[in-house]
């Protein structure tokens, strides 16, 4: 038996630009998260104080980030082979669930509001939620190039997104209560607030999730995969296919192909190549065998 492993050009799920950019969205959500508390404190506002804990999981979200990025780039080790690229998805992790803590804690908050309503003063409330929402729309805006290939970048965009909906939920709570005095609106957008963002904060666990337990990368065909292979010239069958990866964007492959009379070298060539272009994935492992080994007895094709 033979075996062929082939390496893209590394690349890394957050490059500079995006450091960069996480780190002035950082400075200004930290700055303007001060002013926020200071602002809920003295409205009364519930929403607004919602929205200054958005702000606070936002710079926690971002801080977390920036910390990933620098841990992720250190070099493999004799205990960390694949490096420390999984550190990402940790950072993804502890943003989801730090998110849901905190719409929990708005939605209870809101709940006992609602019994014992406050008195709001709504036109500093408004004022502080416009330039919050100014605030936001910087920040996702320089985060937006890198929420699609860095899964840590996706949690602190969502953070920074879920804030973005809570400024304009206080921008229209402040507003009506301007009009009319009904200060309960204040404690029911921020039961908004808190139910829109578990949607999004659940969708964010569930990627990260997948790639801690090495599911199958979003967007990545298995069937496909497998019958691409099969379709090489020489391949009679295949097993132990897995597909995983270690953090965004960095998708990596193992399989079995059995070839009894191909050309072994060929065939490993063929495949890290159809591999690469059809499915963009360029970390692969392929172990040629003339005949099925020991793991293939009984085996679902795909362990």
């Amino acid at each position: 038996m033979t075996s062929g492993h082939s390496h893209a050009p590394p690349s890394t799920a957050a490059g500079p630009s995006h450091e960069r950019s996480l780190w002035i969205a950082l400075v200004l959500t930290t700055v303007f998260m001060v002013a926020e508390v200071i602002g809920g404190v003295v409205t009364g506002s519930l929403a607004l104080i919602s929205d200054a804990a958005h702000m606070f999981t936002d710079t926690a979200a971002l801080a977390i980030s920036l910390a990933a990025i620098q841990i992720s780039k250190r070099p493999v080790d004799a205990r960390r082979t694949f490096g420390y690229h999984r550190f990402e998805i940790l950072a993804a992790t502890f943003n989801a669930v730090l998110l849901f803590g905190v719409a929990a804690y708005i939605l209870y908050e809101a709940w006992r509001r609602l019994k014992e309503p406050q008195t709001v003063d709504s036109v500093p409330m408004l004022v502080i939620a416009v330039i919050g929402l100014i605030v936001n729309i910087i920040s996702m805006r320089l985060l937006a190039a890198g929420k699609d290939t860095s899964l840590n970048v996706k949690g602190a965009y969502l953070e920074v997104w879920s804030d973005m909906l809570g400024s304009i939920g206080v921008i229209v709570g402040a507003v009506v209560i301007w009009f009319t005095g009904w200060n309960y609106i204040d404690s029911a957008i921020a039961v908004l607030i808190g139910l829109w963002v578990i949607p999004r904060t659940w969708m964010l666990l569930r990627e990260s999730m997948n790639i801690l337990l090495e599911g199958v990368p979003e967007g990545v065909d298995l069937p496909a995969i497998e019958n691409a292979l099969l379709g090489l010239e020489g391949v009679e069958s295949i097993h132990d296919l897995h597909v995983w990866a270690i953090s965004s964007g960095k998708t990596s492959l193992s399989v079995h192909v059995v070839s009894p009379t191909g050309d072994l070298e060929r065939i490993s060539l063929n495949a890290s190549e159809a591999l690469a272009s059809r499915f963009e994935i360029h970390h692969v492992t392929v172990q040629i065998e003339r005949r099925p080994c020991a793991q293939a007895s009984g085996a679902h094709r795909f362990a």
